[in-house]
């Protein structure tokens, strides 16, 4: 079959978590056809190219997220225009009827996103990032969907959205369903200048509306979309769904709506922005629940975020995210558990992975064992494409901090007057000398420590458990589900209890021995790529199985049943007659259309075929 593959800042383009992980879903099943829908989040992402690709891939289209408002390219111009514009926003203006038709239809989605706020908590949603499932009325979900897909079939009729999203009429609608009754205090005060940020930060969310994805050659080909994220990444699937009936697969290794809530206590926007901006992506995450066939959550933690959001609980299949245990295989199997007296971190070194507890518990730990040693090894920050500047620089400045408070607390230390004095605290880089390998990291203690307050899918403690090692973590994200039983589980921001639990294990050999053992059969049943790739390919079949059969209108006779030999047998043998036009003028079948373009439509027009 075809599937199309919905990215957003990740696959095709080089680096992260998540482009790997397509990778290695699409190499995996080399039975199926892959058609990629890729949104790019950065133009740095895109100035680094795309990874190699694998032959089963057809199809690449792409689209660019991050344009600045003068430059929104990848939107479908209107008809009798090319649309590879790259000014205006590839759209003319509406006419009178168009206005009439996108101002019903944007008030609608007006109503529901302030409406929201009122019914399910948005000063409590917006600041503490949990969703408030329970006042989404059923009435504010009709009016959300009757705008979202009237705006959507106004684009792909008309044009794109850009220029009426930003418009005077936007902003005029934006402010009367403020203003009316029963909304929220907090998007009540909402000044014109929090609408029009608002009004800009809309017109990104929903720029996936107005691509020109939308036809029998793009989204409509594909027998089964599979969305790897929720948010503004999975609308193509919830429009091709909407006009073509192809089924809707959506992954989430972390819940789109959770990291926005995150992300939102970072940023300079208003009270009121932050507000309306909870309200439409808890709006957008229910309807993409809601439309999916099934949702694919990564662990538990992101399941119960899925579920408080709206996602049925007959929908939900956990999937682990498939790694890579082969580069791990020889440490995992020499019965080596590591070093008596040395702890070992292995990750990217951020303020979330609590670096400033690890020392202090350490510590602790020193004055328990007097010879222990603490080696912290950092690694490229994970799955963060696009983002390498700021997260660098704030990286660089936690990193100093810490070296500054180990020297502290840590004093470098001589045997004797005449001995040059050792730190037990040594910051390391993977690929240096001391760690050229990944293996090597993990190979340096007999203890690895996770110590984060904030984790999803923690991957290096899988890395860690398929080496073998014992290991002791924070009850943080799916940690606990990912541990199981073969690893110690402390409470966050407790320096005191990790220490314990480090001590405890140092003076035990046999039982690291026995963890680590325990933990590496875990990891291999759970955690590898064929369990991930089995798992995918069942839910593929099981899913075109219950579509419906879409046939040609040359296959069907006048009263819509099947013609007998309508279709020639050589169509379904590949070969010259198949590209000579002995198969029918409808749709080819994916396999005998012959070689299929790549489009670069984001280096180039952005989004438009090559």
């Amino acid at each position: 079959m075809r599937i199309g593959l919905l990215t957003d800042g990740g696959y095709p383009y080089a680096g992260g978590e998540s482009g790997l992980w397509c990778d290695r879903l699409v190499r995996g099943l080399t039975q199926h056809e892959f058609d990629l829908f890729a949104l790019s989040r950065s133009a740095e992402q895109e100035e680094r190219g795309w990874v190699p690709l694998p032959a089963q891939v057809g199809r690449v289209r792409t689209a660019p997220l991050w344009t600045a408002d003068e430059d929104v390219r990848g939107t479908r111009a209107p008809k009798g225009l090319l649309a590879r514009m790259v000014t205006g926003g590839g759209a003319r203006p509406y006419g009178r009827r168009e206005r009439r038709h996108f101002e019903a239809h944007f008030a609608a989605l007006a109503a529901s996103v302030c409406a929201a706020g009122a019914r399910s908590g948005e000063d409590g949603a917006a600041s503490t990032g949990e969703p408030g499932g329970e006042g989404h009325t059923s009435v504010a979900d009709a009016q959300f969907t009757d705008g979202l897909y009237g705006l959507a079939e106004l684009a792909r009729e008309h044009g794109g959205l850009t220029a009426a999203l930003r418009s005077e009429t936007a902003v005029r609608v934006l402010e009367a369903a403020c203003r009316a009754p029963g909304t929220g205090r907090t998007v009540q005060t909402a000044t014109v200048p929090d609408l029009l940020v608002f009004a800009r930060e809309l017109d990104r969310v929903l720029r996936p509306l107005s691509l020109d994805w939308y036809d029998e050659e793009g989204l409509g080909a594909v027998d089964l979309c599979h969305a790897t994220s929720g948010g503004a990444g999975a609308l193509p699937g919830l429009l091709a769904k909407r006009f073509f009936g192809v089924p809707l697969l959506v992954t989430e290794h972390g819940v789109r709506l959770r990291a926005h809530y995150l992300a939102a206590t970072g940023t300079t926007l208003n009270a009121p922005v932050r507000a309306l901006l909870a309200n439409l992506h808890g709006r957008l995450a229910a309807e993409v629940y809601r439309q999916a066939a099934i949702v694919t959550p990564g662990n538990t933690h992101a399941r119960r975020w899925q579920e408080r959001c709206g996602a049925g609980r007959e929908k939900l299949r956990t999937v682990h995210p498939g790694m890579e245990s082969g580069r791990f295989t020889a440490l995992g199997e020499s019965g080596d558990s590591g070093p008596d007296d040395t702890l070992v971190w292995v990750g990217p070194i951020e303020p979330a992975k609590d670096l400033i507890a690890l020392l202090h518990a350490f510590a602790e730990v020193r004055k328990a064992e007097p010879d222990a040693r603490l080696r912290i090894i950092g690694t490229p920050a994970r799955g963060t494409e696009g983002a390498e500047g700021a997260e660098g620089a704030e990286g660089g400045a936690y990193l100093a901090h810490c070296r500054a408070l180990a020297a502290q607390l840590f004093p470098d230390e001589a045997t004797d007057a005449h001995a040059i004095g050792d730190n037990p605290v040594s910051f390391e880089v993977l690929g240096g000398a001391e760690a050229p390998e990944l293996t090597d990291a993990y190979a340096a203690g007999g203890v690895v420590v996770l110590s984060s307050v904030l984790e999803g899918f923690p991957t290096g403690l899988v890395e860690a458990m398929f080496c073998g090692r014992a290991t002791v973590s924070t009850d943080v994200g799916a940690v606990v589900e990912v541990i199981g039983g073969t690893g110690l589980v402390v409470p966050a921001r407790n320096p005191r209890a990790l220490a314990d639990a480090c001590i405890a294990l140092l003076r035990d050999p046999e039982r690291r021995a026995r963890l680590g053992a325990a933990a590496r059969a875990r990891a291999l049943e759970l955690f590898t790529v064929d369990q991930n790739l089995a798992a995918f390919r069942g839910i593929y079949l099981e899913l075109i199985s219950h579509a419906p059969v879409r046939r040609e209108a040359e296959a069907v006779d006048a009263d819509g049943g099947p013609r007998p030999f309508a279709t020639p047998p050589e169509a379904r043998v590949p070969g010259p007659w198949t590209a000579s036009g002995a198969a029918p003028a409808g749709r080819t079948p994916s396999w005998a259309a012959g070689p299929r373009t790549v489009c670069a439509g984001a280096r180039g027009a952005g989004g438009g075929d090559a």
